[in-house]
């Protein structure tokens, strides 16, 4: 059974930095692609970022968060993770783990929650003085 676990979520003053971890279990994702979603009080999830293991690593961000957020994948561990720096309160919301068994390229729909097969539970950022 394959489960995603999602931590480092919390709270942070406007400016400040926080890095969300998601563990999966119960098969690799390395060749595959595994993202972040955001869902704010009465909006649709959105997409954050996605990194792309079977495509040697790609990248892919919203615009909101480009430059702000970084996604990265560590292998071994079967972890990806989200650095966000300079946090809005705009960025204030649920974020989710998602992932899917193949790898994205710059012309998929890597952006929409459709093609993720599997989720975590979430983990809330709260981005306020």
């Amino acid at each position: 059974q394959v489960q995603l676990g999602e931590s480092g979520g919390g709270l942070v003053q406007p400016g400040g930095s926080l890095r969300l971890s998601c563990a999966a279990s119960g098969r690799t994702f390395s060749r595959g692609t595994m993202g972040w979603f955001r869902q704010a009080p009465g909006k649709e999830r959105e997409f954050v970022a996605a990194i792309s293991g079977g495509t040697g690593g790609t990248t892919f961000y919203a615009a909101s968060v480009k430059g702000r957020f970084t996604i990265s994948m560590d292998n071994t561990k079967n972890t990806v993770y989200l650095q966000m720096n300079s946090l809005k309160p705009e960025d204030t919301a649920a974020y989710y783990c998602a992932a899917r068994g193949a790898p994205s390229y710059v012309s998929d729909n890597y952006n929409s929650r459709y093609v993720y097969d599997y989720w975590g539970l979430g983990t809330q950022v709260t981005v306020s003085s």
